[in-house]
């Protein structure tokens, strides 16, 4: 997050914030906030509250590795969480964290957590993706906040190099996307922000005819504090079959640096 700003004042951090019960356990209400096409709350803004109460628990700073199962949909509303401490180690620290709704579980993810701010080598064999400026894209008028019901467009913004060809309803693309986002607010991505926000990405399957994906299955590993300022992103997809998609997703910050990496298995709707 900005240093100058108090983490109540942008919509990610009111909207995932957990309250703790003399019990150990969390609460919290999801709000109508981060709606998608589906007409659900985002996936990842609900993990993001998911990570919100196992962080308080556990006692390393960044989450380096979560894998995250989609029980149910999740719906506005309150929910509870329950967290346990798996393990406690010199180095990481890791937990599990169950989310119920109505009774019922909704989520169940572990994490891994560690320190980011430790130094080591760098070497990646691809780079980030090639885009113009953010201010020399596009803002589809579909990603611009007016699109009703799907709130979640209100609260983050994107930028592409060209308009996207499946709003136009071409349907021979190829699933791989590459694009600028950020929070609307001007909140900056931060490692507790990025497990949440590799989940925030329209489904490249869409560039191939698909409506749209329901995700069963969330692996994200966070590969670095971000620096601030737009994020850039490439999403792709290379197998479908089953009804069933695999979807890539790399994010790299403004100075050029991997900062997270997801992997997700979802079901065509």
């Amino acid at each position: 997050m900005s240093q100058d700003h108090p983490a109540d004042e942008y919509e990610f951090d009111r909207d995932t914030r957990v309250d703790k019960n003399a019990d150990g356990g969390f609460t919290a209400t999801l709000t109508d906030g981060w709606t998608t096409f589906t007409s659900h709350p985002n996936g990842g803004y609900v993990l993001g509250t998911a990570l919100n109460a196992l962080g308080q628990t556990l006692a390393q700073p960044d989450p380096l590795a979560v894998s995250a199962f989609y029980l149910r949909p999740a719906a506005p509303g309150p929910v509870s969480l329950r967290t346990e401490t798996i393990r406690e180690g010199r180095r990481t620290a890791t937990g599990a964290v169950v989310v119920e709704q109505g009774g019922k579980e909704i989520l169940r993810a572990t994490a891994t957590y560690g320190d980011l701010s430790v130094e080591g080598r760098e070497l990646h064999l691809q780079g980030p993706p090639e885009l113009p400026a953010p201010e020399e894209c596009q803002v589809p008028g579909e990603f611009s906040g007016e699109v009703e019901g799907v709130t979640i467009a209100r609260r983050v913004e994107y930028r592409y190099p060209k308009r996207p060809a499946w709003l136009d309803g071409e349907k021979d693309g190829r699933p791989e996307v590459e694009f600028w986002m950020r929070f609307a607010d001007g909140r900056d991505a931060d490692t507790h922000s990025l497990p949440a926000m590799v989940d925030f990405a329209v489904p490249a399957v869409l560039e191939i005819g698909e409506f749209g994906t329901i995700t069963v299955e969330l692996s994200t590993h966070v590969r670095a504090r971000p620096a601030s300022g737009w994020l850039a992103c490439r999403v792709f997809t290379k197998h479908l079959s089953h009804g069933l998609h695999e979807e890539d997703m790399e994010i790299w910050d403004s100075q050029g640096a991997l900062v997270a990496q997801a992997r997700q298995l979802a079901m065509l709707i």
